[in-house]
């Protein structure tokens, strides 16, 4: 079994530190441009360079998110951009379409290479397909059963990577128009700076808040419940996950380093045991009260979907 990794999402550079000494092992980031992570704050590259010496001094590791999608007046700027990241030693790239993964190879070849959620990879011939484009991770769509994950085990190469995630808010759609704001105000909206949280709420469903968040980088769609699967961490590692992944986007540093902390005793618990693991009832507790979000399993168990009725 190759070694296990949890990771963490950090919005600035307290963040990054918060998750790290609270038991992450990697966290992930958007820079300065790229990332659809920069949406609620972004690092500078001092905060970048303080940010990955301090994970290297403990071992640990910092992987930078280019996920907005770059049009043709952005190869210049991309190239720059991926040349200063090689420069201050960033452990990894999280890439969302081909085109990004051609430049990345090209301009800094030797940068391990990770293919993102955006990247829909949903079965392993699309995940032996970026192995073979020298991807070295990936991570599995968020509509995927475990017994999906299984498949794509079996069938990728070895030693290619699986992450998914484990906790933390769902994005249901992202666009990189401002798609509201265009709609509301009758015009293009892009060159405006700043920040809008809205709430999407159906009549049938009252109660449901569907978070919906806006700025410059363009819009995301986050799904009324929070993903939760620390009843089973160990179907999650036994279907062949190698890096389970806590998203802490739209959360506060606090609630990040709150589950972090759950999820690090449940994991370790695993690995000091993995026959002798239990479900520890306080845990899910713990991670109740840090945040009164209802929590559901997503996908991943069949038969705790939440259909929409």
């Amino acid at each position: 079994m190759l070694n296990l990794e949890l990771s963490s999402f950090a919005k600035d550079l307290q963040g990054l530190k918060g998750a790290l000494e609270s038991g992450a092992d990697s966290v992930y980031i958007g820079g300065q441009t790229f990332g659809m992570d920069t949406i609620s704050h972004k690092f500078s590259m001092e905060d970048l360079q303080e940010g990955i010496n301090f994970a290297h001094e403990r071992n640990k590791k910092v992987y930078v998110t280019i996920s907005l999608l770059p049009h043709n007046n952005d190869f210049v700027k991309l190239e720059e951009y991926l040349l200063k990241l090689n420069e201050i030693k960033v452990d990894g790239l999280i890439l969302c379409e081909p085109g990004t993964l051609e430049i990345v190879r090209r301009v800094i070849p030797n940068m391990k290479v990770h293919m993102g959620m955006q990247a829909n990879i949903y079965n392993y011939e699309t995940a032996k397909f970026y192995y073979d484009l020298g991807v070295r991770r990936v991570v599995i769509a968020k509509e995927l059963a475990l017994k999906d994950i299984i498949e794509i085990r079996k069938n990728a190469p070895l030693d290619l990577e699986i992450e998914a995630f484990i906790h933390g808010s769902m994005v249901m759609s992202y666009s990189g128009r401002r798609l509201l704001s265009n709609y509301l105000k009758s015009r293009d909206a892009d060159k405006y700076d700043e920040e809008k949280h809205y709430n999407l709420v159906e009549e049938k469903r009252p109660g449901q808040y569907c978070p919906i968040y806006e700025d410059e980088g363009g819009t995301i769609f986050y799904a009324a419940k929070d993903l939760c699967m620390i009843e089973f961490i160990p179907h999650m590692i036994k279907s062949g996950v190698t890096t389970l992944t806590i998203e802490g986007n739209m959360k506060s540093n606090k609630y990040t380093e709150e589950v972090i902390k759950v999820y690090r005793k449940a994991i370790d618990e695993f690995i000091k045991s993995p026959d002798n693991w239990e479900f520890d009832k306080s845990w899910l507790e713990e991670l109740q009260n840090i945040d009164h979000r209802d929590l559901t399993t997503g996908f991943y168990l069949e038969e705790n979907i939440d259909y929409i009725k």
